[in-house]
Formats: structure tokens, C-alpha cells, sequence
């Protein structure tokens, strides 16, 4: 296996990110009404990743899109605060370093857009992506920040970059 790629999305990738989300969700009995399973911007995750501040990024195992991760200005997140988001690898990628790389391109984007800190919004049930996580420094809070619409995660970490 080659090492894993990174790239930003492309429009004909909507589909195989879409289908990663959803499985996961899925895979994990998280696929419920709260979650990214149900937003709209899961089939359409390059045209809502337009928004200046936003970058969403594409994970390659052997030229294969294997995962995705992004950086978000959520709707009311405090200045200088952004969102990682729909963060979620095909059982095939994990445990081949492709999470990692995604986690620190996003972090290495919200730096270079200015953020001082980045966000995330998880739930229990995906408790290994949430120990990776804390292995990058981002601590948990006492309840959620903004308005996501994601009321099925309850889980709200923050990282300072």
C-alpha cells in the first residue's frame, strides 16, 4: 500500500464522501435525526465547502478516496473559532496513518486562515476518534458552542492553535 494522499475535494467526489459519511454513522448506530447523516451538505460537500474560511479535504489510500475531514466557520462559533468537521474514514483506511494526515491539514488550514482555535462536535459512540482527539490537544467542554444543528452529538472539544 502507498502512503496515504491528501488533496482538496473535487465535485465528482460528492458521492464516495457522501457514502463514507453515511456508512460510518451507520457502522457506529449513530446514523439518527442530529448528525451529519441527515445534513444536506453531506451530498454536496464540495459546493458548502465554497465558503471562504472552509476547506474540506479528501484522503487517498492507492488513489482511492478512503476519507474526508474539513475545517468550517460554523454558524455561531465566536471569532476566530472554526469547526473540524465531517471527519470520517471507510474501514479500509483505518490504522494507515490517512486520519492523522487529514487531522493535521485541516489544523495546518485553520492556521493559515487565521483561527485561533478549532472546535469539534462528537459523539460517545466514536470514542477511538475522540482519543485521537485528545493525542492532538484538543480538551473537552461542558456543552456545545454555536448553532451547528448537531443537538445528537454530545461530545464538544477545543483545541487553541
Amino acid at each position: 500500500m502507498n502512503p496515504p494522499e491528501i488533496r482538496p475535494i473535487q465535485p465528482a467526489d460528492n458521492p464516495a464522501i457522501a457514502a463514507i459519511i453515511r456508512n460510518t454513522l451507520t457502522e457506529f448506530g449513530v446514523d439518527r435525526p442530529g448528525t451529519a447523516f441527515y445534513d444536506a451538505a453531506t451530498d454536496d460537500m464540495y459546493g458548502s465547502f465554497q465558503l471562504p474560511g472552509s476547506r474540506y479535504h479528501v484522503g487517498l489510500l492507492d488513489g482511492q478516496i478512503a476519507g474526508g475531514g474539513g475545517i468550517f466557520p460554523s454558524t455561531g462559533l465566536p471569532e476566530g473559532v472554526c469547526e473540524l468537521v465531517k471527519m470520517y474514514l471507510a474501514p479500509i483506511a483505518r490504522g494507515h496513518g490517512l486520519g492523522k494526515k487529514l487531522i493535521e491539514a485541516c489544523l495546518d488550514f485553520a492556521r493559515q486562515a487565521g483561527y485561533r482555535q478549532v472546535y469539534i462536535e462528537t459523539m460517545p459512540e466514536l470514542g477511538k476518534a475522540v482519543s485521537i482527539y485528545e493525542r492532538f490537544g484538543f480538551h473537552h467542554l461542558d456543552s456545545a458552542m454555536g448553532n451547528t444543528g448537531h443537538y445528537g452529538c454530545s461530545l464538544w472539544l477545543l483545541k487553541n492553535l
